[in-house]
C-alpha cells in the first residue's frame, strides 16, 4: 500500500494538471463521471494516503489501496479505475478506490493529523495516544486519525529506530518515549520521502522484511500483529516491550542501553 510520502511524489508528478480542464472522464469506478467532465482542477492535494483532486464544487478522492498504481500520460493494458483526459495529457489510476467528496474540503479533513503536512500537530497526536492507553503501538502508528500517512514500512522502521517492541501498549510508555514515537513518525516519513526521490528507499530499510537485526545480529521475529493484522519485523533483544513485565527489562532508557534479563532469586539469569 503506498504510504504518505509516495502520495506526495504523485502530487509533484501531477502538478502540471492543476488549473487544467477535464475534457473526458471514464473508468471502472462507480461515480458519476459526467460531473467531472468540463471541470477545472482547482488544486491537487494529499492527506495521508489520499490523493485529492479538488474541483470547483466537489473533490475526487483516490486511495490506491494495497495494489493500486497510476500512470501519467501513458496507460496500462488493463482498464483504469479512473481516466482523466486533458487537452495535453492524461491521468490514469488503477485498482484504486475512487469517491466523490461533497462540500468544503477543509471541513472533511484534519490536516493536523497528516505527518507530512505543514499543519502537523504533535501535541494533538500525543493527546490522542494518551486517550487510548490500551492500544498497541503497532496499531497506533497505523491509525490514520493519529498518524495520517504512516503505513507498514514506516511503522516497522520507526519502532526499530526507537527500540520499541510493537506489542507495547501506549499507556505503558513514559512521556519521553511517547514524545519520541510521535517525533520519529514524522521524521522517518521525511526520510522515506527523501530516499524515495533518489530511488534508494529499500537500501535504507533496517527492519522491514529483513531477516537479521543489524544491532544484535540475531534473527528478527516476525508476524501479523495487533488489530490491524499487518506484518511486523522486530528484535526481541533490543526493542523493549512496555506493559509486560515478563519481557526484557532495561537498566535505562537511553539509546545505548544494554538488555538486562530478569534474574531469579538465586541470581541466575533466566
Amino acid at each position: 500500500m503506498p504510504e504518505g510520502p509516495s502520495l506526495l511524489l504523485l502530487k509533484e508528478e501531477a502538478a502540471a494538471f492543476a488549473g487544467k480542464t477535464i475534457i473526458q472522464a471514464d473508468g471502472l469506478a462507480k461515480i458519476d463521471m459526467a460531473r467531472l467532465t468540463g471541470q477545472r482542477i482547482v488544486a491537487l492535494r494529499t492527506w495521508g494516503k489520499h490523493f485529492l483532486i479538488q474541483l470547483p464544487h466537489l473533490t475526487v478522492r483516490i486511495h490506491l489501496l494495497m495494489f493500486g498504481s497510476y500512470r501519467i500520460n501513458e496507460r496500462k493494458e488493463s482498464n483504469p479505475s479512473l481516466h482523466l483526459q486533458f487537452d495535453d495529457g492524461e491521468l490514469n489510476f488503477y485498482t484504486s478506490s475512487v469517491r466523490i467528496i461533497e462540500g468544503v474540503l477543509d471541513e472533511q479533513y484534519d490536516w493536523t493529523a497528516d505527518v507530512l503536512s505543514d499543519l502537523w500537530n504533535p501535541a494533538a497526536a500525543r493527546k490522542k495516544l494518551r486517550a487510548n492507553p490500551d492500544m498497541l503501538v503497532c496499531d497506533a502508528l497505523l491509525d490514520q486519525t493519529i498518524f495520517s500517512g504512516v503505513g507498514n514500512i514506516i511503522k516497522n522502521e520507526v519502532l526499530f529506530r526507537i527500540r520499541l517492541h510493537p506489542l507495547s501498549t501506549v499507556g505503558a510508555l513514559s512521556d519521553r518515549k511517547l514524545r519520541e514515537l510521535v517525533e520519529q513518525a514524522r521524521e522517518y516519513s521525511f526520510d522515506f520521502l527523501r530516499w524515495k526521490r533518489t530511488f534508494e528507499l529499500k537500501k535504507h530499510w533496517l527492519a522491514h522484511t529483513r531477516q537479521t537485526c543489524p544491532r544484535c545480529h540475531i534473527r528478527f521475529s516476525k508476524g501479523k500483529l495487533g488489530k490491524t493484522n499487518r506484518r511486523s519485523f522486530y528484535c526481541e533483544r533490543c526493542q523493549k516491550r512496555y506493559g509486560d513485565q515478563s519481557e526484557l527489562d532495561f537498566s535505562n532508557d537511553s539509546g545505548d542501553r544494554q538488555p538486562v534479563r530478569e534474574r531469579s532469586r538465586k541470581g541466575k539469569t533466566l
